[in-house]
């Protein structure tokens, strides 16, 4: 089935690019978590239209992302959630958590895409996450959760 992807997905493409995949992929995984809409002639048209948005958050080279990382991994990280008495979250930490915490503590701005977690964040005290800024940079960040 050809597709069109809407965001980026490891090992297969970035968003705006149009890729041949396994029917099954595409119908039971890609289309329903919205990564990808299935290609028409129609559709052709939003492939220009995804590239542009990507490339206005896409950090384009190696010096950028190296400035990036260093800006980044110099941050101390605070975040502040409800949790229980024994240390354990209401929830957890997602993505775009540490991504407005990022901002609020005057870093710049990173897509919530980039941060991988290894784990779910579910306990307070310190943890490593890591931002893919670019295919070959990649940046530690120490976030501190805190109880609020």
């Amino acid at each position: 089935m050809k597709i069109i992807l809407t965001n980026e997905v490891s090992g297969l493409g970035n968003a705006g690019d149009v890729v041949e995949v396994k029917d099954g992929y595409a119908r039971n995984y890609l289309l329903p978590r919205g990564f990808a809409i299935r290609w028409t002639r129609g559709g052709e048209k939003d492939v220009e239209q995804i590239r542009r948005a990507r490339k206005s958050r896409e950090i384009a080279t190696i010096e950028q992302a190296n400035e990036v990382k260093s800006q980044i991994e110099g941050l101390t990280v605070r975040l502040k959630v409800r949790a229980g008495d024994q240390g354990r979250l209401f929830g957890s930490v997602t993505q775009a958590d540490i991504a407005s915490a990022v901002k609020a503590a005057g870093g710049p701005d990173v897509d919530k895409r980039r941060i991988e977690l290894g784990s779910p964040i579910k306990t307070l005290g310190s943890h490593k996450v890591t931002v893919r800024l670019h295919p070959e940079v990649t940046a530690r960040i120490g976030i501190e959760v805190g109880a609020a």
